[in-house]
């Protein structure tokens, strides 16, 4: 990305959103690409993450996103849809991305135990995350670790933003897509 790509806003990785929404329409999925690619990234780098985790790979457009804002992390994502990781690999590789971003093949359930702990900032957009989901992510964060969860306008949304508003655990605010993603700092 130039200069003048930053100063215009333009998005490195539109073409991978594009195709994203191509997909979902032909592939009758969920896979939607999440709205502000930009603020991840932004938040990944003020952040200072060294180690994200993405549960919802899609076709890997957050995931490079996630890498692109923070050039010193490495970006583990879960994925179960087996044609989303292959697609999500390619555009992972073809935006150079490959050496820095591993796709984890499985459900959350069978991959978030395999995962050691002390992420920096885990991105949930697989589609609503449940209480159970943010109790793992949590565990896999480190002390003051960020949690950036969407969707959270679906079903069992209401439960998982209880869970996000307990105090002792986490500091919680409503700020992307019109409230329906949280950015939350575990306690």
């Amino acid at each position: 990305m130039t200069a003048l790509d930053r100063q215009s806003g333009a998005d490195p990785f539109r073409a991978i959103c594009e195709q994203t929404e191509r997909h979902r329409r032909q592939h009758g999925c969920w896979a939607y690409p999440f709205g502000d690619g930009p603020a991840l990234g932004t938040l990944a780098r003020a952040v200072g993450a060294a180690r994200i985790l993405e549960l919802g790979t899609a076709l890997g457009y957050t995931a490079c996103w996630l890498a692109y804002g923070s050039p010193q992390a490495r970006v583990d994502t879960v994925e179960r849809d087996p044609e989303h990781i292959m697609l999500a690999k390619r555009n992972i590789i073809d935006a150079g991305l490959s050496g820095r971003v591993t796709v984890h093949a499985g459900s959350f359930d069978e991959i978030l135990p395999s995962l050691e702990a002390g992420y920096d900032l885990a991105f949930f957009d697989g589609y609503a995350p449940t209480p159970g989901d943010v109790v793992a992510i949590r565990a896999l964060l480190r002390p003051r670790g960020v949690l950036i969860a969407a969707n959270l306008d679906l079903e069992g949304g209401s439960a998982v933003r209880a869970a996000l508003a307990d105090e002792a655990r986490w500091r919680t605010a409503p700020v992307l897509e019109d409230g329906r993603t949280t950015i939350s700092v575990a306690i």
